[in-house]
């Protein structure tokens, strides 16, 4: 048995829409999957969670362990990619200790704020990295492993720390790959 769900297992998911060799591991935890699109070449490892809002386009690869908390909308556009452990929010309790926390009270209990989540196209999440809600991680930019987004973040820059910061310059040379 192959570790991926075949065409008709994927049929079976109830994804609002997907392309053509999308693999998503058996192992993968989908919550909400009538929000969910998919586009083609896309790869969703072992124990990634997906759930609400998302919107995945094409030549992307989710690595194990990640989440995609997409309450209020994660778009990830084309050749991005979440390395392993890597954790998407569009949503946030309030912690300030005025408001209960979690999803198991009542609405007017808790404070749960947030907003879309936005990765642009060539574009890669290093390994245990979290993102905050209600930003907008800019073309070809990169995050460093093991850093905390909690602003959006301008195009073609290498970004690490707690919180990100940019760190570098990142070449666009990568783009030439694709020109026919």
């Amino acid at each position: 048995m192959n570790s991926f769900y075949s065409e008709k297992e994927l049929t079976a998911l109830g994804l609002k829409e997907y392309g053509s060799n999308v693999l998503i591991s058996r192992k993968c935890s989908i919550y909400s999957p009538e929000k969910i699109i998919i586009g083609n070449n896309v790869r969703i490892d072992d124990f990634c969670i997906l759930s609400g809002k998302i919107t995945l386009g094409s030549h992307i690869h989710i690595s194990a362990y990640s989440s995609i908390y997409g309450n209020m909308g994660v778009i990830m556009e084309d050749y991005t990619g979440l390395s392993p452990r890597s954790t998407i929010y569009s949503t946030m309790d309030d912690f300030n200790g005025n408001f209960l926390i979690g999803p198991i009270h009542e609405k007017h209990l808790t404070n749960v704020t947030g907003g879309l989540v936005k990765i642009c196209k060539y574009s890669q999440i290093g390994a245990n990295s979290i993102i905050f809600p209600n930003l907008i991680i800019e073309e070809g930019v990169v995050v460093g492993a093991s850093s905390l987004v909690k602003n959006s973040l301008k195009a073609w820059g290498i970004y690490a720390g707690i919180p990100a910061k940019r760190i570098k310059e990142r070449s666009d040379n990568l783009l030439k790959l694709l020109k026919p």
